[in-house]
């Protein structure tokens, strides 16, 4: 029997002498790599800590905490895309994100997207997924999926897929709305009447400790995508929360207890004071604010769970919204105006709060209902 440590190099060694055959080692392919194999230039983390996705030893590596997304700084319309990944441990889950939007779907750590999914055979089995490369729409995305399928879920024709921790190589062909997902050397999944067709390549964090390598992309003639089978255009939005612990946030005295980071949520405890709120930090120029949240029961009152402060002042807070979902996510945005914020609610217009000028700092306020918030963003 050849040892593990063995096998897993022969493995590595077989892929790379594979790639070398199929492209031709130094060939103008038309190729470009993906990643510079120093740093993380040409990439975005969009939602996640800084100790989350890291260079080392020459690959990108992810320790899967929190879950969300590292994104490229550009979008792709069509294009031939490969790498390599490995998972560390038994179990693990990951993920590429196809034709993907720039921020996180509302109440969620994912971006809207399709997903080829990245993940270990210790994960278990199931009939509506497998560990060998199935490809889905995920949180808004629409896919006809090739046969096999379950739904828009399409299966992998072959298990071809290794377990951790030796490498698998992908390549996904993605032309004019169709996807096409091959695992070590073989066409296995994917689906036609894909939207959006245009938009940002990205690797998924969901609690796998993976490695990536060789990431190229070659690509291919527009076919004419518009704004409807695109996703939107990146701005700089900066995220306030790191789903791993309240740093960069701090708690009213004796408020300790209310706040918890459970990876890309933060939770204030039911029966709490309002005055037991979580500030943020202070948000030098800014001039937007964007945050979820969701209430797991029926409040009181539908003010939303949100205030603003100038200079260490009072918190203004927000005005009642009737719109507002409860049990279910909403997205609010607050957009500065002459001595105002101008608020968005789930994408309608909710009224206005003034606040004076200066930087301001966000306060999260909790409530008599379990709350939960995520994706706090500013610009």
């Amino acid at each position: 029997m050849i040892p593990l440590r063995l096998r897993t190099f022969l493995n590595g060694l077989a892929a790379s002498v594979s790639m070398l055959a199929l492209h031709g080692a130094g060939a103008d392919d038309g190729f470009a790599p993906l990643f510079n194999g120093r740093d993380l230039s040409g990439w975005v983390n969009v939602n996640c800590a800084p100790e989350t996705f890291t260079v080392r030893d020459g690959m990108i590596h992810c320790d899967g905490i929190p879950t969300g997304a590292l994104r490229t700084v550009r979008q792709y319309e069509n294009f031939e895309l490969e790498l390599e990944w490995r998972h560390l441990k038994a179990g693990g889950n990951a993920g590429v994100f196809i034709w993907a939007g720039p921020m996180p779907a509302v109440g969620q750590p994912f971006l809207r997207a399709i997903e080829v999914q990245v993940l270990d055979h210790g994960y278990g089995k199931s009939d509506w997924f497998t560990t060998h490369g199935d490809v889905f729409p995920i949180h808004g995305s629409r896919m006809k999926p090739f046969s096999p399928s379950n739904g828009d879920r399409s299966f992998p024709k072959e298990m071809r897929s290794h377990g951790a921790p030796e490498w698998n190589h992908y390549r996904i062909v993605a032309t004019n709305g169709v996807l096409r997902l091959s695992v070590n050397g073989a066409e296995v999944s994917g689906g036609t009447g894909c939207t959006w067709r245009k938009g940002y390549i990205a690797l998924e964090s969901e609690g796998g400790q993976v490695d990536w390598r060789h990431l190229r992309i070659r690509e291919l003639p527009s076919t004419g995508a518009g704004p409807a089978d695109s996703a939107p255009e990146a701005e700089p939005w900066r995220s306030l929360y790191d789903g791993r612990g309240l740093r960069g946030w701090t708690p009213s005295p004796g408020a300790e207890a209310v706040w918890a980071a459970e990876d890309w949520t933060l939770r204030s405890a039911a029966k709490s004071a309002s005055s037991a709120v979580l500030r943020g930090p202070v948000c030098s120029g800014a001039t937007r604010m964007v945050f979820d949240w969701k209430w797991d029961a029926e409040p009181a009152s539908k003010v939303p769970p949100v205030s603003v402060s100038v200079a260490g002042g009072e918190p203004s807070a927000l005005p009642p919204m009737p719109k507002v979902r409860s049990k279910d996510w909403n997205r609010l945005e607050l957009r500065r105006v002459e001595g105002r914020f101008e608020l968005t609610l789930n994408g309608e217009p909710a009224g206005d709060v003034a606040v004076p000028a200066g930087d301001f700092t966000p306060v999260l306020v909790p409530g008599p209902v379990l709350t939960r918030f995520s994706s706090l963003f500013v610009r």
